[in-house]
């Protein structure tokens, strides 16, 4: 049932929020054009719900084709790859406000495990069986596991939250992981990756 009330609750705050913020969202869209070359909009492949890939979308924040310089899909202190424009983006994080729309879209949720790359850490088949229940619920912008030492954390405890959080899911837990994420965007933190969090699977 909760399932059902949340994705009501999606429909109806994302599409609120873009209708309110579509000025300002032209505004910062234009930022980053001004300031680097490229789209305004990066979008990335994703695993999602029962891991069907899809498309998320984000202000970008680095020149374009970041992913296949420098450290490719970490980025830390100093990133020479990151823009000017896009410190700030990155450090307030409102470059994923994009992602609204992939709410809207009912790709993501605004609360749920973090959506992780179709080849990183692992491809879909790799995860366990234990690991895959992280993909039985829509990911979403925010999560338990972000509130949580966010990028700080090993991949593997990283899906071992988004695995509790699928099997814990409530309004009560997602109010919680609400405020928290607050807290976490106005002090910045766990904001960057200091060491690789994932290593190649053997076999």
């Amino acid at each position: 049932m909760y399932t059902k009330i949340k994705r009501g609750m999606d429909i109806v705050f994302s599409g609120l929020f873009l209708l309110a913020g579509a000025i300002p969202l032209l505004v910062v869209a234009l930022l980053v054009k001004i300031d680097s070359q490229g789209p305004a909009l990066f979008k990335q492949e994703r695993l999602g719900k029962d891991g069907k890939p899809f498309w998320i979308y984000k202000f970008r924040s680095m020149v374009v084709g970041a992913e296949k310089t420098g450290s490719g899909v970490y980025s830390g202190r100093n990133d020479a790859r990151v823009t000017k424009i896009g410190k700030i983006l990155r450090a307030t994080s409102i470059d994923e406000l994009p992602q609204l729309i992939n709410i809207l879209k009912g790709e993501m949720s605004f609360i749920g495990p973090r959506p992780a790359l179709t080849y990183h850490p692992w491809k879909f088949e790799e995860y366990t069986e234990e690991q895959k229940k992280m993909f039985a619920v829509r990911p979403g912008v925010t999560g338990w596991a972000q509130v949580n030492g966010r990028k700080e954390v090993e991949w593997p405890k990283r899906i071992e939250m988004n695995v509790w959080y699928v099997e814990h899911m409530s309004f009560l837990l997602d109010v919680k992981i609400f405020f928290k994420t607050i807290l976490k965007v106005f002090t910045n933190a766990d904001n960057v990756n200091s060491t690789e969090t994932a290593k190649k699977r053997e076999g």
